[in-house]
């Protein structure tokens, strides 16, 4: 992208456009920038590229401050106003997946193994969007903070950048963010109060035993049958338990000894993924799982150990921030649509829920676009005009309205 065209923005007004599909003047920009990304994807915590190509553009945008390295390849641009008000963050993502892209286009991604089958591209090229409208028009009051993240994928990211001691500097007041959802209508706005995304987190189990010849199995000490067990049994012991929410146990990987005939295994893995729409029954969850894995094991006379990863709390919405979307949406001629169900996937955007007053909304990408994660999944540009539009209008009325700081959940 050519740093002329770029700064074609800074002399263009946004002011009168009244339609979500009408294109922002900067929309040709935002979707070269898109396509760009899109075709050079980095995995969790190797985002190097991806941040250096977000500062550059961003440095066009003449934030008041710039931060990079932000736990680890974060990156955020600070604009503020002339009054004290609240301060906003919008949070987009950096990283890709370790998805083998199939689709055939122009901007298909050249690292192989590796896609933006997530949709981050076109987040990140949002949050662009959003970035150069209050480069032209700076809020009254407050700040907006838009903020790069790293390693959303693998659920590090957003708590890199909770402890990382130069966030305490920009701590927001409110916190922001969007994702695409295919099977919704194009443009809808997904609302839901509460508990939006349902924690998760990876369970690795590790069983050894003792080897022995495959003819004489008895002198040594298979995992087999406890594998057998573990594979029928765990899957189910959510609906055997007293859990009162959404809960749901995945196997996703398991291997047993090597591939030798003649030898009888000694060690076996298996991971699984456990779910919960909540934070405290995620850890009743856990006691569960661990619980009968190890009575299991001890049956069998295996040694165990059980080691947890990819951990993501359950992203719980802030009720006054859903008022607020729901009626900047309906002034803004944005249809909405509010879930009664929590997502059954995961987002790392939970962190910040934690601990500030946020709202994580879905925007729909259509009934019939590829799910997200599927190797023929990209990105809607027409996404960039709306996104961009919603999440302005919003930021605005908080950071015009509100006088205090942090006033309400």
């Amino acid at each position: 992208m050519h740093p002329l065209v770029l700064l074609i923005f800074v002399r263009r007004s946004i002011m009168g456009i009244n339609k979500k599909t009408a294109a922002v003047p900067y929309y040709e920009i935002l979707t070269g920038l898109r396509k760009e990304l899109h075709k050079f994807p980095e995995l969790s915590g190797k985002e190097y590229m991806t941040a250096s190509k977000i500062s550059e553009v961003l440095l066009k945008t003449k934030p008041d401050r710039l931060i990079t390295g932000l736990g680890g390849n974060g990156v955020a641009a600070i604009f503020r106003g002339t009054k004290k008000g609240p301060r906003v963050m919008l949070r987009a993502e950096l990283d890709a997946l370790p998805i083998n892209e199939t689709n055939e286009v122009a901007y298909r991604s050249v690292n192989q193994g590796i896609s933006h089958k997530c949709g981050h591209d076109g987040h990140m090229s949002v949050a662009v969007g959003v970035a150069m409208w209050f480069s032209e028009n700076r809020p009254g009051k407050g700040e907006m903070v838009i903020l790069f993240q790293p390693s959303e994928e693998n659920g590090e990211g957003a708590l890199a950048v909770l402890s990382d001691p130069v966030f305490g500097s920009i701590e927001p007041d409110y916190v922001l963010a969007m994702h695409n959802l295919p099977g919704y209508d194009l443009h809808e706005i997904v609302l839901g109060d509460g508990v939006f995304a349902a924690a998760s987190e990876g369970m690795i189990i590790n069983l050894k035993g003792k080897t022995a010849h495959a003819g004489e199995p008895e002198k040594g000490i298979s995992p087999s049958l406890a594998v057998s067990r573990i594979l029928k049994e765990l899957p189910l012991l959510p609906g055997n338990s007293d859990l009162t929410t959404f809960s749901l146990i995945t196997i996703i990987h398991a291997v047993i000894g090597e591939r030798a005939f003649g030898t009888s295994p000694g060690h076996a893995v298996i991971m699984a993924t456990l779910r919960s729409s909540d934070n405290e029954e995620m850890k009743k969850l856990k006691d569960l799982a661990a619980g009968l894995v190890k009575e299991i094991s001890s049956r069998e006379k295996l040694d165990l150990k059980i080691s947890w990863t990819e951990q993501f709390p359950a992203t719980e919405n802030s009720s006054f921030l859903i008022s607020q979307a729901g009626r900047v949406a309906e002034q803004s001629g944005f249809r909405t649509r509010y879930i009664e169900n929590t997502f059954r996937w995961s987002e790392d955007f939970g962190w910040f829920t934690r601990k500030y007053p946020g709202m994580l909304f879905g925007m729909g990408a259509g009934k019939e676009h590829p799910e997200l994660h599927h190797p023929d999944y990209d990105f809607p540009d027409e996404l960039i005009n709306s996104g961009v539009r919603f999440i302005h209008d919003l930021s605005s009325t908080l950071l015009t309205e509100l006088n205090g700081r942090r006033i309400s959940y």
